[in-house]
């Protein structure tokens, strides 16, 4: 994997908690667990804003909603449109 640098300041009592919560945890550095902190919380971040979660009932009166529809009207056309320009799948 390639890497990248990323170079940063923060206050002293900040850094020694980090350092504190890196060795309890068995960590070899402050860098490992600052690592492991980002990777997981820019995993947990991405996917609560690329997915979405409804109720079954919720999900249940779309799903007929789109059964019963027999052609795309204006506005599904241009929903679809609209998700595709944003990138959203």
């Amino acid at each position: 994997m390639a890497t990248t640098r990323f170079d940063m300041r923060l206050d002293e009592e900040i850094k020694s908690k980090a350092e504190k919560a890196s060795a309890l945890l068995g960590m070899k550095s402050l860098k490992e667990y600052v690592v492991r902190l980002m990777d997981e919380d820019a995993t947990k971040v991405i996917a609560e804003h690329e997915s979405i979660t409804v109720k079954d009932d919720v999900f249940d009166r779309f799903m007929n909603a789109c059964e019963m529809v027999q052609q795309p009207n204006d506005a599904l056309r241009a929903a679809a449109v609209f998700t595709e320009e944003q990138g959203i799948k």
